[in-house]
């Protein structure tokens, strides 16, 4: 059985919650490996809509494990207000295991966050001010809180000792209110009490199931262009959305991963600020946003929206080591007399067909494309590729052909069962 990665291709929101839950559904093992509850996308099942940010997709499964491996930064307020969530809609959080060198987000992180986007002014990054950059930063810096010294004998030493310091940058750096230390412990004894029996070494458990033969899926929170060293910098995130970032962020090798799968919207979209060369500004623009349902799941905030991006897909397949790719939301193009693919760019009079590695060039960048016939019919139906309209399946073929890689499904519709196999 594969050791299957199943990951966002451009900036996320590419719907990879659908597919992710259709093969969650046949796994034996689902791993959590990079992020933390910055991501996150709902799952419909049976008619009742789960909301999942941080717990890995195979919880709704009862003969899943799920592993949130050491790559992952928990919060851990918000996780058990996850499993309590998820116990109310009675799903149970038996199969849900920890790995005891997962970094704890708390309460200075969450305060850091808030203050490091404030003191940027007009220039800040656009986090989700969860914690998670200075969680990260945590880590990187060697004086982090992990799990093990959370539910372990070291946590009032621990959790005393970082919050004096992160006290020392929130009120001398920043001019805050300094964390109150002894209301933090009172508050967090008793989530530690709780997560104790979650934590363990989970990269044995997610070792001994690769060598099983065990279907392990490889969840992938938010989108290759978001990485931290192969996303748009500095408008990513602080971890590694990345293929790779699930061999290090779960504790296995490569060699345990068979099949890598990349998802693409048949248009783009990103969130927040960054160049972004295919963006529309006018009514195409407009109506792929509102075919699409283009708004944040939680602001409601209008999501920017372009044509597809062939320079990305063809970088995101190198970077990923992609096998295959699945289109999603083909449905709403309908409607569009022209659909368009950004085949390579124009960079200061130079045509230029590889992703430059300093995103800033982006912002010089004219998008060359080529234009497909489009297509009027309702797709939503259709669950065979000959069943779709000539028009679309050859809009397949082309980025097929454009990409250089197998489309292997087809999302024509938000509902689980609205996919195909090619």
């Amino acid at each position: 059985m594969p050791g299957k990665v199943i990951l966002g291709a451009q900036w996320g929101d590419e719907g990879k919650g659908k597919f992710i839950d259709i093969f969650a559904a046949q796994a034996d093992l689902v791993v959590r490996s990079q992020g933390g509850n910055n991501a996150g996308h709902t799952v419909v099942v049976d008619g009742v809509k789960y909301k999942l940010q941080l717990i890995p997709s195979g919880i709704l499964y009862p003969e899943c494990t799920n592993v949130i491996g050491p790559g992952v930064v928990v919060d851990p307020r918000n996780i058990l207000k996850e499993i309590d969530t998820l116990a109310e809609q009675g799903v149970s959080a038996d199969k849900l295991f920890i790995d005891a060198r997962c970094h704890c987000i708390l309460p200075w992180h969450l305060e850091l966050d808030a203050l490091s986007e404030k003191a940027r002014g007009g220039d800040d990054i656009g986090t989700t001010k969860k914690g998670i950059g200075p969680t990260y930063m945590d880590k990187s810096e060697r004086i982090g809180v992990r799990m093990h010294d959370f539910v372990g004998e070291r946590f009032e030493s621990a959790m005393r000792e970082a919050c004096e310091r992160k006290n020392k940058v929130i009120v001398g750096v920043y001019g805050g209110e300094p964390i109150d230390i002894e209301a933090v412990l009172a508050e967090y004894r008793t989530y530690a009490d709780r997560l104790r029996k979650y934590v363990t070494d989970t990269s044995i458990m997610t070792w001994n199931a690769v060598k099983e033969g065990k279907f392990v899926l490889f969840e992938g929170a938010q989108g290759t262009l978001l990485d931290l060293d192969m996303g748009t910098y500095p408008y990513v995130t602080s971890s590694h959305p990345v293929a790779g970032g699930c061999c290090i962020g779960s504790g296995v090798g490569p060699t345990a991963i068979t099949d890598v799968m990349g998802i693409f919207k048949s248009y783009t979209t990103r969130v927040g600020k960054g160049p972004f060369p295919t963006e529309l500004f006018d009514e195409t623009g407009d109506y792929i946003r509102n075919a699409g349902g283009e708004f944040g799941t939680v602001t409601g905030r209008p999501r920017r929206t372009g044509w597809f991006d062939a320079v990305i897909a063809r970088y995101t397949i190198r970077v990923n080591g992609l096998t295959e790719m699945v289109i999603n939301k083909i449905d709403p193009l309908r409607g569009l007399d022209k659909l368009k693919v950004c085949v390579a760019y124009d960079y200061k009079g130079e045509r230029i067909t590889e992703f430059p590695a300093n995103f800033a060039d982006l912002a010089d960048c004219t998008p060359i494309y080529e234009e497909f016939e489009g297509f009027d019919e309702d797709i939503t139906n259709c669950r065979s590729f000959d069943e779709l309209p000539k028009s679309v399946q050859n809009y397949i073929r082309e980025l097929e052909r454009i990409c250089g890689c197998k489309v292997t499904m087809l999302g024509v519709g938000p509902a689980r069962d609205q996919v195909m196999n090619i």
